[in-house]
């Protein structure tokens, strides 16, 4: 039975024991509802949740907990020749999950033949042609070594899905026959209920700290096994970006960071005054019917992939501005020798934040109260003068916020500069240059086969450990200059 099939059965007997804790609620008050302490419905989600909650608790730490014990007993069976470092027991463990699952697919269409306690036994080169036959190639390192990991890993994955059939199972029924003894017309359930909510409410804000936490230590740790392998002030302070598995990399996050400013701020240079523009004319000068189709048409540019913004930037941008600024341009001038630079990826960047800044900026100006602006005019400002010396100033804050978004955003963008900025690490003033930023470099870093163990991999962690060190800073710095301007407006 899969786990799908075993949450929709636990799903009918919480919906089976709705209608039954209802029922005995009312059954037990002779029929009459008012002689309950609580709603009926509230008996029946009493009921519902005793069955749910428990058993989906456990089936969710049981996937969560075997696939680990599992793996950990399989690599103690893989021989310590036949791989030299975790990254290649890593991809011995990819080939034995995918054999195993091989091996279930052709038990299931009859290929293989298991007995009854699920082993399969057959000789190796049998078992090579029959898991073909069902579309799983085993390659030429996968040896009788891995197939016989690949069965055990089947066999204890078998076992261990029986038994939390059967655990899940008697756990929801017992949750639902408690819920059942208890159910009577003097049972408080409504407090029950309200109990069991909020103490889902709590869980879910609990797991967003902790999701948190852990993606944060999961950088700590990573890097500093990077900084164990690779001196610290030759990644912090290095001007060359040059990885090589091979050995004898030079890993200076200078230009990484450099490419990551210069784009953002290119960034925020069209995506600021356009947005900020368009927030003020939309809140203060636009008519109704106007606003009620800009704005939307506006925040459709959000809603665009960023893949598609690269592909615009690569085919369309970059192309315009070699034939402004390239050697055979309209204006005359070599500055640009092909479509990837940075004033490609920021340009289009900037576009793509502009309904970051507009959409924000205009709630939090509408939200500076009227009062402040009939006073402002009763003065006998005018309405530019309005919003310029009493709007803006009042709704400061939020604008800071908005800003800090498309900043964060900004920083954070990898296709567009995939596409549009080039693959080149240097430190060039020229806007018109090729470059990269942090976080292209985390992407291309962890992708292929490299060796996890290694520096080049591990340098993935350093670099998103710098960027959210940055950004945080960025954070604070925006905290403190809202804190600054809303103490001398309120």
């Amino acid at each position: 039975m899969s786990a799908t099939l075993l949450l929709l059965i636990v799903l009918a007997l919480s919906a089976a024991g709705f209608v039954a804790g209802r029922s005995r609620a009312l059954a037990s008050a002779g029929g009459n509802s008012r002689m309950l302490h609580s709603l009926p419905s509230y008996y029946g989600f009493n009921a519902a949740l005793w069955a749910l909650l428990p058993a989906l608790l456990l089936l969710v730490a049981w996937l969560i907990v075997q696939p680990m014990l599992i793996d950990a007993r399989v690599r103690g069976m893989i021989p310590a020749e036949r791989y030299e470092n975790s990254g290649q027991l890593s991809l011995i463990m990819s080939d034995v999950r995918r054999v195993a699952d091989g091996l279930d697919v052709a038990v299931a269409r009859g290929v293989l033949e298991a007995d009854e306690a699920g082993t399969i036994r057959t000789e190796f080169t049998n078992v090579r042609e029959r898991l073909a036959e069902v579309g799983v190639a085993l390659g030429s390192d996968v040896d009788a070594t891995t197939l016989h990991a690949a069965q055990a890993y089947r066999e204890m994955s078998g076992r261990a899905n029986a038994a939390r059939n059967v655990v899940i199972l008697v756990l929801a029924a017992a949750g639902l026959g408690l819920a059942m003894l208890r159910t009577n017309r003097d049972f408080r359930a409504r407090n029950a209920v309200e109990k069991a909510l909020l103490g889902l409410l709590i869980g879910a804000a609990s797991l967003a700290v902790l999701t948190t936490l852990g993606i944060v230590l999961s950088l700590i740790f990573n890097t500093i096994e990077f900084f164990r392998l690779y001196p610290a002030t030759e990644f912090f302070f290095g001007t060359t970006w040059s990885p090589s598995f091979g050995g004898g990399s030079e890993l200076g996050i200078l230009p990484l960071f450099w490419g990551t400013f210069y784009i953002s701020v290119i960034a925020l240079a069209v995506a600021v005054p356009i947005g900020l523009f368009a927030a003020v004319y939309l809140s203060e000068y636009a008519s109704p019917a106007f606003r009620a189709v800009a704005k939307p048409l506006l925040e459709v540019l959000a809603g665009i992939p960023t893949i598609v913004y690269g592909l615009f930037a690569l085919v369309t941008v970059g192309p315009m501005l070699v034939s402004l600024f390239g050697r055979d341009g309209a204006l005359g001038v070599d500055w640009m020798s092909g479509g990837t630079a940075v004033m490609t990826a920021g340009l289009v960047m900037g576009i793509m934040l502009i309904p970051f800044v507009s959409s924000l900026s205009d709630d939090i100006i509408n939200a500076v109260p009227q009062s402040m602006r009939d006073g402002s005019l009763g003065l006998g400002a005018t309405p530019s003068e309005t919003v310029r010396q009493v709007v803006l100033p009042a709704a400061l804050p939020g604008i800071v916020g908005a800003i800090l978004l498309a900043a964060s955003r900004a920083i954070g963008e990898t296709m567009i500069v995939v596409l549009g900025a080039g693959a080149a690490a240097r430190l060039s003033m020229n806007p018109f240059d090729a470059m990269t930023t942090v976080t292209a470099k985390i992407v291309s870093q962890l992708t292929g086969d490299a060796d996890f163990a290694s520096p080049e991999a591990l340098v993935a962690f350093a670099l998103g450990m710098t960027l959210f060190v940055i950004t945080l800073g960025l954070n604070v710095f925006a905290l403190w200059i809202v804190r600054k301007y809303r103490e001398q407006y309120e």
